[in-house]
């Protein structure tokens, strides 16, 4: 489903699940000559992280400088055997917060390095919802996660090159190890409402809703049609008045939502938000054929955005996450077209009526998991405004 496009300067390819990214990626990397990022949530020791490893070390022993940076949760369980193999061929690795504990829910201990993105020669950037693993899960789900990234060259290029650089430098500094980086990009153009691609980030800084409110603007002047699909779906109330009130003034409004269960909590919880939405008229498909990995979104058929970035608290207030917004209507269709057949052949329609006959049970477990994360908004400090809860 590989499509590319020429947007404002730039070449954007889109490419669906890992069977299209990580081909991509690897080849990239072969290609470096000078340097390559790469920042991940997770980075697994299966088959996909062998293959990139192995090509990571083969660009360090030719003298790329290779930058791997790691979360410190979520690749907890990559073995320090990988790490060593890494360093003495030659590759620079550090860990984002690895010295948290693990079950904390301390709002410091859950600002996680969600951002998957891939950086080589300061030319090609990756901005992606996918980590760094096998994207089939495995019995008894043999079809692949769901999930989106853009290949990118063109001036945006530089300010990914800039943030991931900045992160690094960040990180090593935190370490005790600073060390000076070897490229010097230049700065990053400032993007205006003009630009047609857009590097969105949140951090804990100067970018803490640049996300949130990219996803307002859009979903609030919509004229036609959202279509949102996002893995772990749990908006404030400002986001959930936005896609109400886009239905109920005729805007088909359509949210792509996970449909197996992963996370007991999260899932629950989403489903106390279906009568409200149905209400409303938003139309809800559960993906069911495997994971609902995707993080992205097209309105009007103009503006469309993918990266790592969910729509729940997480995501939005707490940890590093980064997207790219792309305003186009070939980029869009492309992506449109393909959540259309993903919706078509890989989910079930969600009815109100139906939805209302659900037992007390399933009522009663979708309140407490509600209850459960407000709970968790309020003791970790993250909902600070009472209208995102």
């Amino acid at each position: 489903m590989s499509n590319t496009h020429l947007v404002d300067g730039h070449t954007l390819t889109l490419l669906r699940n890992g069977e299209e990214y990580f081909p991509r990626l690897i080849a990239a990397i072969d290609g470096a000559a000078r340097s390559i990022y790469l920042e991940t949530y997770i980075y697994a020791a299966d088959a996909t992280g062998r293959k990139v490893s192995d090509a990571l070390q083969r660009a360090a022993k030719r003298g790329v400088a290779v930058r791997l940076l790691l979360d410190g949760y979520g690749s907890a369980d990559l073995p320090q055997q990988w790490i060593d193999e890494m360093r003495a061929a030659g590759m620079e690795v550090l860990w984002f917060r690895k010295e948290i504990g693990r079950f904390s829910f301390h709002r410091y201990h859950l600002r996680r390095l969600h951002r998957k993105l891939a950086l080589v020669d300061e030319r090609i950037a990756f901005v992606s919802g996918l980590n760094i693993n096998d994207d089939v899960p495995g019995e008894p789900i043999t079809a692949p996660r769901l999930d989106y990234t853009i290949e990118l060259q063109g001036a945006t290029v530089a300010k990914i090159c800039v943030a991931m650089q900045r992160l690094w430098m960040l990180v090593s500094w935190a370490k005790l190890r600073r060390q000076r980086v070897h490229t010097k990009p230049q700065a990053a153009p400032g993007h205006t409402a003009q630009n047609k691609v857009t590097f969105l980030m949140r951090d804990n800084l100067r970018h803490r809703r640049d996300i949130e409110h990219a996803y307002l603007k859009a979903i609030t002047g919509a004229q036609r049609e959202i279509i949102i699909a996002n893995a772990y779906f749990l908006p404030g109330i400002r986001l959930r008045r936005a896609l109400s009130d886009a239905a109920r003034r005729g805007v088909r409004t359509v949210l792509l939502l996970q449909g197996q269960v992963e996370y007991r909590l999260q899932h629950f919880a989403t489903l106390a938000l279906y009568d409200q939405l149905l209400g409303a008229g938003v139309e809800i498909y559960e993906y069911h054929i495997s994971f609902l990995h995707a993080k992205v979104a097209v309105v009007d058929g103009y503006w469309a955005t993918v990266g790592s970035s969910n729509i729940d608290p997480f995501s939005l207030w707490l940890a590093r996450e980064a997207n790219l917004a792309v305003s186009d209507a070939g980029f869009a269709a492309a992506l449109r077209a393909s959540l259309m057949h993903e919706i078509a052949h890989g989910a079930r329609p969600v009815s109100h009526s139906s939805w209302r006959k659900h037992g007390l049970w399933l009522r009663l477990q979708m309140r407490v998991s509600y209850a459960v994360v407000r709970f968790l908004s309020g003791v970790t400090g993250y909902a600070r405004d009472r209208d995102d809860v």
